[in-house]
């Protein structure tokens, strides 16, 4: 079974997407709410895949984006953002981010991106 970690500052949306994912079938296996967090749970974790927010304190989405992809090049991760972030999503991709999703999340995106990350 494929597992995946959430990284929000928000504990609200690390719980909703939390809730879409097991709804569907995935294993959540973590939980960041930072991207230094992020990166040390990603390293003890190593997940199939990491949903990850880009506007967080201490780290960014962004910067630990780099970092993990930095400890493993494979690395599976999707972006999520607010709308009107679109710069940052393309840097997100360019940083090596395989997907993103807007919020307010909507269930069948979320399953959709995480389908096909995960293939």
């Amino acid at each position: 079974m494929s597992t995946i970690m959430i990284v929000d500052d928000a504990a609200f949306m690390r719980m909703m997407l939390k809730e879409i994912l097991t709804k569907n079938g995935f294993d959540v296996v973590g939980e960041a709410e930072n991207g230094a967090m992020a990166l040390e749970k990603y390293k003890e974790l190593q997940p199939n895949l990491t949903i990850m927010d880009i506007t967080m304190p201490e780290m960014d989405g962004l910067q630990a984006v780099k970092e993990i992809r930095k400890f493993d090049s494979n690395a599976r991760i999707i972006m999520c953002s607010a709308m009107g972030q679109q710069s940052m999503v393309i840097e997100a991709i360019q940083s090596g981010a395989k997907d993103f999703v807007v919020k307010p999340f909507q269930a069948e995106r979320v399953v959709e991106a995480v389908t096909k990350a995960l293939k």
